[in-house]
């Protein structure tokens, strides 16, 4: 590890501290080593790649393009890791996050297997003292927080779930040994798109499954093309082009929206639909027409299109009722990506059980019993129950800012940030994939974190270079971007859609839309243009 000083009391002293060593935290930790700051970051996991190392359950994979779901700050980085197909699977990509922390020698900065329980600020040193749950102590002047969005999962939310006399796991902490389903009775409870990819990928190995719909979903069909060598140097050839193009588009990916719906006669838009649809990917969501995010009529036309689609693969009316949306529109949910996930419901072995309007009550030591009082007998639970989104990481640990304010209390009644990069009321708190910026949902995430760390480095180097030791946001600055991000968000109907987008799969979660819908681009240029104006609007203090 690089020096750290420690004082006589045992106490590990840092110029920045970092919760998470995904793809935020290694590239933060990348660029704050190099700036020379003596700095670590810790995870709870045995090893790199959050996300990619905690989610590996059966079928987990990207469902965006591999080759720009990259880092673009190092031309010699990004050509020396070669994909194999278009949307590879969790193996491969927790590979390839390891190549990048080899590559960059961060791993002697890095201390694993240790979780941050509390952090709290010192008013009178200015500097944040953080603690471990095996005591360590660790003083820093900065604390930035990469834990993830979605890193916080639901995973205690039926009763009697220790009476389950089988096994049961939560999607996001899959076990590393191999689990054996194979003549098992499965139930999966949850179908967004996590639990999309597990359903596909065991149903023809396990004995019995059954699968627990509350909430139908939107599905488009992924075409995952493996490549030859041709495939990988076209890609790389593009690293110019992406690095240009990538952090102005909408959301971050390569494609953005080309079409306006009122442009286009009836028979081109069916044209355009279809055309987009056979591209395999996500591109019908976020690069076919905007106004489905605004326009309730051109919603439910480009929704009836996916409804159709989905209709013409799962033929029986009984499973189009359970598993086509109904009250939603396209778009206003997360989009899962699948292969032939329609069709595992025809399997003889293979059961949708809807618990909209009949809900799961207890989990019994045989199983899941539901309100009509129906107990379905399983060996294994799978639950894809989701996360608390945004917030939960950060909630989960106990941070506390100036005049010990709790972000877990203040979050609990408003969840409020400042360019989803810090809060009113916590100095020199930095934080990725937090609320109210496009990385807590609405990117293409290795875009979004990419910027939202460099912005934070060069915050932190300016105020170095100022003589400045502490940054906070003021209370009318952060009132402004929460103004300016709810007038945005409630433009859309995703605002007036339950889901995990607006907090409302979390009991009690106050309801504001979590990403910033703006776009990428217009985020990045805001706050460009805050550094550009010598961070006005936040108080700087030496």
């Amino acid at each position: 590890m690089n020096e750290v000083v420690r004082n006589i009391e045992g106490v590990t002293r840092l110029d920045a501290a970092i919760i998470g060593a995904g793809v935020a935290g290694l590239y933060q930790l990348y660029q704050l080593r190099n700036m020379g700051m003596k700095v670590r970051a810790y995870d709870a996991a045995s090893d790199v790649g959050g996300t990619w190392y905690w989610n590996r359950y059966p079928g987990a994979r990207f469902d965006s393009e591999a080759y720009i779901y990259q880092y673009l700050f190092s031309e010699e980085l990004y050509k020396g890791w070669s994909w194999s197909e278009r949307f590879p699977g969790q193996p491969e990509i927790e590979r390839w996050m390891h190549y990048v922390a080899d590559s960059l020698d961060l791993r002697k900065d890095i201390q694993l297997d240790t979780r941050i329980i509390s952090a709290r600020y010192n008013e009178d040193t200015r500097r944040w003292l953080i603690r471990t749950e095996d005591g360590e102590t660790i003083d820093a002047q900065f604390l930035i927080t990469c834990c993830g969005m979605l890193s916080a999962p639901l995973s205690e939310i039926f009763p009697g779930q220790n009476s389950f006399k089988g096994r049961i796991f939560h999607t996001a902490r899959w076990p590393h040994e191999p689990i054996e389903l194979e003549g098992k009775k499965v139930g999966v409870i949850g179908i967004g798109a996590t639990g999309i990819q597990v359903i596909q990928t065991i149903a023809d190995k396990v004995g019995e499954l059954t699968v627990f719909v509350r909430t139908p979903q939107f599905v488009l069909p992924m075409k995952n093309p493996k490549f030859n060598e041709s495939d990988v140097k076209a890609y790389k050839d593009r690293f110019a082009e992406l690095k240009k193009t990538l952090p102005h588009t909408f959301t971050g990916f390569e494609y953005d929206f080309l079409y306006t719906w009122a442009a286009l006669t009836p028979e081109r838009r069916r044209e355009v639909l279809e055309e987009i649809h056979h591209n395999g990917s996500l591109k019908l969501w976020l690069a076919s027409f905007a106004e489905m995010f605004f326009d309730e009529a051109v919603s439910e036309e480009i929704s009836e299109f996916v409804r159709e689609k989905m209709r013409a693969r799962l033929k029986d009316p009984e499973l189009c009722d359970i598993l086509i949306p109904k009250d939603y529109g396209f778009g206003t949910h997360r989009v899962p990506l699948e292969t032939n996930y329609l069709e595992v419901y025809h399997r003889p072995n293979v059961k949708a059980v809807s618990v909209k309007d009949n809900p799961i009550v207890e989990i019994v030591p045989e199983g899941v019993k539901t309100a009509d009082g129906v107990v379905h007998e399983l060996d294994v639970i799978i639950l894809a129950t989701g996360f608390d989104a945004g917030t939960g990481a950060l909630t989960r640990i106990d941070i506390q800012g100036r005049d010990g304010r709790s972000l877990k209390q203040d979050w609990g009644k408003d969840i409020r940030t400042t360019y989803g990069m810090q809060v009113y009321g916590y100095p020199n708190l930095f934080m990725t994939g937090a609320p109210l910026a496009p990385s807590a949902a609405l990117c293409n995430m290795t875009t979004c974190l990419q910027q939202q760390t460099e912005w934070i480095s060069d915050c932190i180097r300016y105020i170095r270079d100022k003589g400045v030791a502490v940054i906070e946001p003021t209370a009318e600055l952060e009132e402004s971007w929460v103004r300016h991000h709810d007038e945005t968000a409630n433009a859309t109907l995703i605002s007036k859609t339950n889901s995990w987008y607006t907090g409302s799969n979390v009991p009690g979660k106050p309801r504001r839309v979590l990403s910033y819908t703006g776009g990428v681009g217009t985020y990045r240029r805001k706050c460009a243009e805050v550094a550009e104006n010598g961070y006005h609007g936040f108080a700087l203090t030496e």
